[in-house]
């Protein structure tokens, strides 16, 4: 089952950090709250945070000395949010480490839309391909990238359309990781009219291509289904 988002919300205004928690909550994340810098700590020590939200004008140890020190020795997503609304500010903000800077007072949905871009990018920089080559050889089966052919292990050609091309090979360069639909969506867009839409078209061009792999002799499933995920290749894959 996919996991749910977790989202630690550093903010010392308790009626703002409560508004926050609110809406992100009704919009299916995990939330936590902490007030200052060593409930964060304490937070981040016990849990598995995904992307933390951080207010600039906190008692104690400030939101920049803050994000700095988050950033020092993680990767860890970080939005800004402060009443600061300057672009000296929001500068220094980013310098500092955060990927994003809300000034205050926001529209909720807004935050909402900043915390999805977020996370999309987020999943879009762990689809990046593992291999990324000419050729990927997988099971003694090849495909030819520059002709974007595939054949079989005996050397005969399995036609496939450009959008089965264009999802087996996202699928191959990225073996062993599991990839969502949404996911397969965006990476096999690529102005191809078929790859894109539905989830629903993704499980019919799954369908499409295992079907074809088995035609052509594959001794079982390239493709694994994972339920409540998505779909990752499992075939040991080689590149030349």
């Amino acid at each position: 089952m996919q996991r749910t988002e977790h989202i630690l919300i550093v903010e010392d205004d308790c009626e703002i950090g409560a508004l926050m928690e609110r809406h992100l909550s009704e919009n299916g994340w995990k939330v936590s709250l902490a007030a200052n810098g060593a409930e964060m700590d304490r937070i981040l020590g016990t849990s598995r945070i995904d992307l933390v939200i951080l207010d600039l004008m906190l008692g104690g140890e400030d939101g920049l000395s803050i994000c700095r020190r988050l950033r020092g020795s993680s990767t860890l997503p970080i939005i800004i949010v402060s009443a600061k609304s300057d672009d000296f500010d929001r500068v220094i903000g980013l310098e500092v480490g955060a990927d994003d800077y809300l000034p205050k007072p926001f529209n909720p949905r807004e935050l909402i839309a900043r915390v999805r871009a977020m996370f999309r990018r987020m999943e879009m920089g762990a689809a990046e391909p593992s291999v990324s080559a000419k050729t990927i050889l997988f099971e003694n089966w090849r495909m030819d990238c520059t002709t974007r052919s595939l054949h079989n292990p005996d050397g005969a050609v399995v036609s496939l359309t450009p959008a089965e091309f264009d999802l087996l090979q996202v699928l191959a360069e990225r073996r062993g990781r599991v990839l969502s639909r949404e996911q397969l969506i965006d990476l096999t867009h690529g102005g191809n009219s078929q790859s894109s839409g539905s989830g629903r078209n993704i499980d019919i061009l799954i369908s499409r291509v295992r079907s074809k792999l088995e035609a052509g002799g594959a001794p079982y499933q390239f493709i694994r289904t994972v339920r409540s995920g998505g779909y990752e290749f499992v075939a040991e894959v080689t590149a030349s």
